[in-house]
């Protein structure tokens, strides 16, 4: 049985399933993740309902990092990659270097710049982006994108 990997699924209506899945394969129409509400309720998601798939280092992650928009210096693992800016359809921006990158297919997977995050890598859903841009284009909409709304403060 394969290993059990911790994936934080956000559909494109804004849901979000925190847990872990055994058969997430891009490929295929869906996938299962064994979430973490009480009971572990286990919950199929649809590709096509999907805005990406983020492979986390852990489920609670760390609500008060600011997400860098910027490309750091890249990670060995990754000199055949590309530097890759994501701008999703609900304005929010990823950046970070990808292998896979085809425009057209369905999705691709991308590594964030952002290395003290919790995301180790993502699969975008190509439907659910706005804009994609590669290697020196990807720079212009880092600097272009729209900014973040600030979160309000908890009381």
């Amino acid at each position: 049985m394969p290993e059990a990997i911790n994936v934080v699924v956000r559909t494109i209506k804004g849901e979000r399933y925190k847990g872990t899945t055994q058969d997430f394969f891009p490929d295929r129409t869906s996938f299962h993740v064994q979430t973490r509400v009480a009971g572990g309720q286990t919950v199929q998601v649809k590709m096509s309902d999907l805005k990406a798939v983020f492979f986390v280092r852990d489920l609670a992650g760390n609500p008060s990092h600011i997400k860098a928009r910027t490309f750091g210096p890249m990670d060995p693992g990754l000199s055949a990659g590309k530097r890759i800016a994501v701008l999703f359809k609900d304005d929010e921006l990823l950046v970070g270097y990808t292998t896979s990158y085809v425009a057209g297919r369905m999705g691709f997977f991308m590594v964030p710049a952002d290395r003290a995050g919790n995301n180790t890598r993502v699969y975008v859903l190509s439907h659910a982006t706005k804009q994609v841009a590669v290697g020196t284009a990807a720079d212009v909409l880092v600097m272009t994108a729209p900014k973040p709304k600030p979160k309000p403060r908890a009381a």
